[in-house]
Order: structure tokens, then sequence, then C-alpha cells
């Protein structure tokens, strides 16, 4: 699933995501919890302000450098991320 995501751009542009959209709702990255590279993308595993935990994938190298929402999972019951 595309989706928009707002970065922060240190020594490079998008250097990690800071918020991003879910249809109607933004969502504010609270923390990276995780990162590494393909060969074909950078992938981002991010806890959001909702509590839940997100795996980002940015394809920088593709023409349309895409953003997509490859996996997320729900926060449990006491608000603490499943890991």
């Amino acid at each position: 699933m595309r989706i928009l995501v707002e970065c922060y751009a240190g020594h490079k542009a998008d250097e990690r995501p800071v918020g991003f959209r879910l249809g109607e709702r933004r969502l504010r990255v609270e923390e990276v919890l995780d990162q590494w590279h393909s060969p074909d993308a950078t992938y981002f595993r991010v806890r959001a302000n909702d509590g839940d935990v997100y795996i980002l994938r940015h394809a920088e190298h593709a023409p349309d450098n895409a953003w997509t929402l490859e996996s997320f999972r729900r926060a449990d019951s006491v608000g603490t991320p499943i890991r």
C-alpha cells in the first residue's frame, strides 16, 4: 500500500520517517525501532503515536521514490507494542 511519508532530512534527503498518512489519519513516528537495507529499498520498523508498530519501505532509487506500508502490528490491550 503506497503512503505519503514526511521525513527528516539530515546529511541526505529522506533520511528517516517522522510521520505518515494512512487514509485521513496522520500518524507521528515516536521511535524508529529498526532499520535495514535491501538491494532495492530501505526498511524502517517504527512505533507511531497510536502505539502500533509499522514497517515502512522506501524505494529511494525507483523513479517515483515510493514509500509503502509493508506491515503493521497492533499494540496489545495495555498499550505496549507486541514484539
